[in-house]
């Protein structure tokens, strides 16, 4: 899931979870004061380091391993490999190169390409169609975030099966997604069978931070790339009540806003031994405190509604339901928030719903002080912003926050691009901000729903809204429709598990959800 606020991009598509608007700095150079960077890094390997995999083995292609047809498996290949990204790239060339050789197996062209940094690599597989139509392509990052080895219960890149579930670092964020797909697609191969178009299978890098993801590949290589319709993480598949029982299937046509604040704190430098109430850091600290219970007004766009409606119709929780239809039917703004508030309390995904009810604001990175004997003159907080499409304007947002922190002494600054000054950054928000999602009329949207039929038939099926980002810019900018999926039921533990601590999905989810992108590819057979 995208989340690079380090270089100029789309702050929809790219958010940085498909990311802009910000200011480049790398999370290491933004933590250099505080020796936080030095601990975060303490937890595995630098970004620069070499994955924890033994070396690939090139095979010839002599047909396609039951491994790699079993999902799982293929899982654990690639959770073995340590494709940490802390911010400047990941290190993804052995990854890449164990990839490549499952698809010579399979007699799929494979091409590596190199990026500017050493060993962070894409890689491209086509299976050539029996017609002209327009290629479908399937994006899947092999970049993850950077581990807290000692708050994992197992080794995060073991590929670990306990109690039913599969742990690693990727395991759900997409590592997981990946292996559904490739396995699916894999089977259809093995079977002999043919498609009519091409399908592009990219498995890029600096998805979860870096200059050389799909925005640089698309600038240098879009001839590679160039497809009629994009599949990539996304949507969520949701259970009922007993967090295995499928509920609502789910593919996300459009992403939030991405954009940045700083809150910028200053005060008085002295000595240690003579605290003073010019503190920068306790500013800062009550400035938090203001917003950290403070919730942006709940907005609900065509896009949003459709989920709801679709979530009402889905549960088997009635007090659930009628809290929905509450909120969907709400006259006024403060009903809307009230009603809004019960969803929230009786969803079994509260965060989930709470963030696609809104803008969101997260405190992400802190940088105060410099030495233990020094009261610092000035302290920083990150806020990272995640607004609706068609809801709140970021520039009204930005706006709520400033009157809601009036008084504290603390400035708040949203993070532009280079050069850019805050009106020209804000102009650039809204158009992201009306940018329409894809649409529903498209071959692979058809595919999705089918797959989603024959595979969960007691679940609801709809479109939704991404609470994140995804890389799907370089495709969306052109026109082309992009849709994201998380193939395998969830329930809420996992879903926290994305970019947290012990992050795994169920094995048999695994199994049904290659099962599912089987069904889809199963629509483009010739």
């Amino acid at each position: 899931m995208h989340d690079d606020p380090t270089r100029p991009a789309d702050p929809a598509q790219d958010a940085a979870a498909g990311a802009a608007g910000g200011t480049p700095v790398s999370r290491r150079t933004f933590l250099h004061r505080t020796g936080a960077g030095a601990a975060l890094l303490a937890g595995g390997s630098l970004a620069g380091g070499t994955a924890a995999a033994a070396p690939p083995v090139r095979r010839a292609a002599a047909g396609i391993a039951p491994a790699d047809l079993d999902p799982l498996a293929l899982l654990k290949k690639m959770l073995a490999f340590d494709t940490q990204n802390h911010g400047e790239g990941g290190i993804t060339r052995p990854h890449a190169e164990m990839l490549k050789a499952v698809w010579e197996s399979a007699n799929v062209p494979a091409e590596i390409i190199p990026t500017p940094k050493q060993d962070n690599v894409h890689l491209i597989a086509r299976v050539k169609g029996t017609t002209s139509a327009a290629p479908l392509l399937l994006l899947g990052h092999s970049d993850v975030v950077p581990v807290e080895r000692a708050k994992w219960s197992v080794d995060p890149f073991a590929g670990v099966v306990k109690d039913g579930e599969i742990y690693g670092r990727g395991a759900l964020d997409m590592k997981g997604a990946n292996a559904a797909f490739v396995a699916g697609l894999l089977r259809h191969l093995n079977e002999g069978g043919k498609f009519e178009r091409d399908i592009i299978v990219l498995t890029d890098c600096d998805e979860e931070a870096g200059p050389h993801g799909s925005r640089w590949l698309a600038e240098n290589h879009w001839d590679k790339i160039n497809a009629g319709m994009v599949l990539t993480e996304g949507g969520w598949f949701l259970a009922q009540k007993d967090r295995t029982t499928p509920m609502l299937i789910t593919v996300t046509r459009q992403d939030k806003v991405y954009f940045n604040l700083d809150l910028v704190a200053d005060g008085t430098a002295t000595h240690s031994s003579k605290p003073n109430p010019d503190s920068a850091i306790a500013k800062l600290s009550r400035a938090v405190t203001e917003l950290d219970t403070w919730l942006a007004p709940v907005t609900l766009t065509p896009v949003t509604r459709e989920y709801f409606t679709a979530l009402a119709k889905a549960t088997g929780d009635t007090a659930f339901r009628r809290a929905i239809e509450l909120m969907l039917s709400a006259r006024s703004q403060p009903a809307r928030e009230r009603a809004a508030a019960l969803v929230v309390k009786r969803s079994d995904y509260p965060w989930l719903h709470r963030a696609l009810l809104r803008t969101t604001h997260a405190f992400v990175i802190e940088d105060a002080g410099y030495k233990e004997n020094v009261i610092p003159s000035s302290a920083t907080l990150r806020v990272n912003c995640r607004g609706v499409p068609g809801g709140q304007r970021p520039r009204d947002f930005l706006a709520g926050v400033r009157e809601r922190l009036k008084g504290r002494d603390v400035t708040v600054k949203l993070v532009g691009n280079p050069g850019e000054t805050e009106e020209a950054a804000l102009k650039r928000l809204d158009e992201t901000f009306a940018r329409p999602p894809s649409g529903i009329d498209s071959p692979l949207y058809t595919a999705i729903g089918d797959a989603a039929a024959k595979t969960y038939p007691g679940a609801v099926f709809a479109p939704a809204l991404f609470e994140a980002g995804t890389s799907l810019y370089p495709w969306t900018s052109r026109g082309v429709p992009g849709y994201g999926v998380y193939p395998y039921v969830l329930d809420n533990d996992q879903l926290i598990g994305m970019h947290g601590n012990d992050e795994r999905i169920a094995v048999e989810a695994l199994k049904q959800g290659t099962e599912f992108m089987y069904r889809l590819f199963a629509r483009f057979r010739a």
